[in-house]
C-alpha cells in the first residue's frame, strides 16, 4: 500500500473545516475533533462486530446464524480530549470483545501515564485530580488516581528482585528522610539506596530499603540481597559512616575496599566547630584529604591535632579512629580519587528525591513513599545515559590495581 492511499482526502477534510470559525469549533467541548473521534470510534466497533458475527448488518446470510446484534450500551472514556461519551454494540450472545476499545477500559492509552508522570513529579492525589479537571475538563476520582499508582507496586517489588550485573567496580551507599505514618504517629524513616557503577561507567540504582532499625544486621541484609542478586564483586564501596555498614560490606565482599565520604566526615567535624573559626579549620582539614600521599596525609592530621586539639578536642580522634577507610583513595590517582572519595554520586539523587516529596506532610506507609520515590528515581535515571568523567582512565587503573577480577 503506497503513502498516499492511506492520507485522508483533502477534500473531505474541507468539506469538514466549511464551518470553521474559530478554535473552539476544532478543539472545544463540542468541537469537531472530538465529534471526529467518536465517530471513528463507534464505526471501528460496528467493523468490529460484523467481523466477530461473520455477516454486516441487515445481510441475510446472517438469518438462523445462532448469533446476532444486540442494540448497544453506553461508555464513557476519558482521555486528552475530556470526557468522551461513545456507544458500543452488543451480540445476543454476548461473546462481542472490542478490541479498539476493550471491555473495562474507560480511559485512553497513555491516560493513566499522565497520571503516573504527574504523581512522579511530586503532586498529591488532590493535585493531580485538579490538575486534570483543569487541563482536560476530566473529572477523576481520588480514588481512580490511587488505584492507577498502586499499580504500580508490582512493578516496585519486580525491580527491587530484578538481576544485577556481576560486578559493580564501584558502589555507593546514602539515605533519605520520609516521614511515614506509622498508626497514630508520624516517624521520620530512612530510606537507604545503593547506586551502582557498571563497567561502562553507568550509574544505576540497585535497590532501596527502608530501615526500621538501622545497624550491622540491617546492612548485612542488604548486602547479602545484592549477593543473592547476582553481583559477585564490588571493587570500591563509598559509603557515609554509616554505623555497621563498612563491617557488613566487609563480610559478604571481603575483597571490596571501603571508602568514608570525606565530604560528610568533613561536615561531621565542622559540627563541633563555632562558626568563626570554621573556615580556617575547613582550610585546615583539607590539607589532610587532599595530600599527594598517605604519609603526608598522616603528617598533616598531626599538624591538625597539634593546633586544634586543645579547642576541638573530638575531631583528630574521630579522623584517627576511621583512618583506614578515609585513605582508601589515597592510593590512586586523581581521575580515580574524583569518582570516588566522596558520595556526591548519589546525594545528588537525594537531592532531586527532596525536591519531590517537599510539598508532602508524610506517607500512609512504606509502600506509598517507595512508590513515590521509584517513580521519581525513574525520571532522574534517564539522565544517565554517559558515562562518569573520566571512567576510561579509572577503568585503566582498575585493570592493574584489581588484576584478574575484570572479565575478560
Amino acid at each position: 500500500m503506497t503513502k498516499n492511499s492511506t492520507a485522508i482526502n483533502i477534500d473531505l477534510i474541507d468539506q469538514l473545516l466549511a464551518d470553521y470559525k474559530s478554535p473552539e469549533d476544532v478543539l472545544g467541548e463540542n468541537g469537531l475533533l472530538k465529534q471526529l473521534t467518536k465517530a471513528v470510534l463507534e464505526r471501528a466497533l460496528k467493523a468490529e462486530l460484523s467481523h466477530h458475527l461473520g455477516y454486516e448488518k441487515h445481510d441475510p446470510a446472517g438469518k438462523n446464524s445462532g448469533n446476532a446484534r444486540n442494540g448497544k450500551s453506553k461508555k464513557t472514556l476519558k482521555g486528552d480530549f475530556g470526557t468522551l461519551p461513545i456507544d458500543v454494540p452488543r451480540d445476543r450472545q454476548a461473546s462481542f470483545e472490542p478490541k479498539i476499545v476493550p471491555k473495562g477500559q474507560t480511559r485512553f492509552s497513555g491516560f493513566d501515564d499522565k497520571i503516573l508522570s504527574l504523581y512522579a513529579r511530586g503532586m498529591t492525589v488532590r493535585e493531580i485530580q485538579a490538575h486534570l479537571e483543569e487541563i482536560y475538563q476530566v473529572e477523576v476520582s481520588p480514588s481512580l488516581i490511587s488505584s492507577v499508582t498502586d499499580a504500580v507496586i508490582d512493578e516496585v517489588r519486580a525491580w527491587q528482585s530484578r538481576p544485577l550485573e556481576a560486578l559493580y567496580p564501584i558502589i555507593y551507599l546514602d539515605c533519605i528522610m520520609v516521614k511515614i505514618r506509622d498508626g497514630a504517629h508520624i516517624l521520620n524513616k530512612a530510606i537507604y539506596l545503593v547506586i551502582g557503577v557498571n563497567l561502562e561507567g553507568i550509574k544505576e540504582v540497585l535497590g532501596m530499603w527502608v530501615a526500621q532499625t538501622e545497624g550491622a544486621k540491617f546492612w548485612l541484609g542488604v548486602v547479602t540481597e545484592l549477593r543473592n542478586r547476582g553481583v559477585s564483586d564490588i571493587f570500591i564501596a563509598c559509603v557515609d559512616g554509616l554505623k555497621g555498614l563498612p563491617e557488613a560490606i566487609e563480610t559478604v565482599f571481603p575483597q571490596t575496599e571501603v571508602q568514608q565520604c570525606i565530604v560528610h566526615l568533613v561536615r561531621q567535624s565542622l559540627r563541633y566547630v563555632n562558626w568563626k573559626a570554621r573556615k580556617e579549620v575547613a582550610a585546615d582539614m583539607r590539607m589532610i584529604y587532599t595530600s599527594a600521599t598517605r604519609e603526608q596525609a598522616e603528617s598533616m592530621l598531626e599538624e591538625f591535632a597539634q593546633k586544634w586539639d586543645s579547642r576541638y578536642p573530638t575531631i583528630s580522634p574521630s579522623w584517627r579512629r576511621n583512618w583506614e577507610r578515609i585513605v582508601v583513595f589515597m592510593a590512586y590517582p586523581q581521575e580515580i580519587r574524583k569518582v570516588i572519595y566522596t558520595t556526591n554520586a548519589i546525594e545528588s539523587v537525594n537531592r532531586g528525591l527532596r525536591k519531590i516529596i517537599k510539598n508532602r506532610g508524610s506517607f500512609p506507609n512504606d509502600e506509598a513513599a517507595l512508590k513515590l520515590l521509584y517513580l521519581a528515581l525513574g525520571n532522574i535515571s534517564q539522565k544517565w545515559t554517559k558515562p562518569i568523567k573520566e571512567w576510561k582512565a579509572a577503568m585503566n587503573r582498575f585493570a592493574i590495581v584489581f588484576e584478574g577480577r575484570l572479565p575478560i
